[in-house]
């Protein structure tokens, strides 16, 4: 069974991430030093056109991904079964703990001894981990289980280069 195997380990959602498991949110940098230009104009992703090339500040992609450093933390996907919802192995996940989940949010959650990344649907019977890929099953949200919620994904960044 193929899932997104999230590069950490989890066993409570008050737990706090085990040292070295992933990548925890710092701003102990500069904005300046991971800040990068933003320019005016939109880029057609059809026909092109003339660009305004107007620089309109800078763009700190930390500051625009990370709300509550405390709660954050990033992770890769791994697998297949949420690329209907555009995260493919590979991308990197940004996963805040303290956003409360909600029908339709794509969260990390404990499954089957491991992390995955899944859509959390509301099913008439409860809850429900489901696949965003038609080969792929869902998954009841059983706390008997061992099924916990450990935070929604605010964003998914893909490399677009396979370099």
């Amino acid at each position: 069974m193929m899932r997104y195997v999230l590069m950490m380990f989890a066993s409570k959602l008050s737990a706090p991430l085990p040292p070295g498991t992933c990548q925890a949110s710092s701003r102990g940098f500069a904005p300046s030093e991971a800040s990068a230009p933003i320019y005016s104009a939109l880029v057609a992703a059809g026909f092109p056109s003339p660009a305004d090339d107007h620089l309109e500040g800078k763009l700190d992609l930390h500051e625009l991904m990370v709300k509550r450093p405390a709660a954050t933390f990033f992770c890769k996907a791994d697998g297949d079964s949420m690329t209907g919802a555009g995260i493919h192995s590979g991308d990197l996940l940004v996963v805040d703990r303290s956003v409360q989940p909600h029908d339709g949010d794509i969260v990390v959650a404990t499954l089957d001894g491991g992390l995955t990344v899944k859509t959390l649907r509301k099913v008439e019977d409860g809850w429900e981990l489901a696949s965003a890929h038609p080969d792929y099953p869902s998954f009841p949200v059983d706390p008997d289980d061992g099924v916990q919620i450990w935070g929604v994904v605010t964003y998914a960044v893909s490399a677009m280069t396979k370099r």
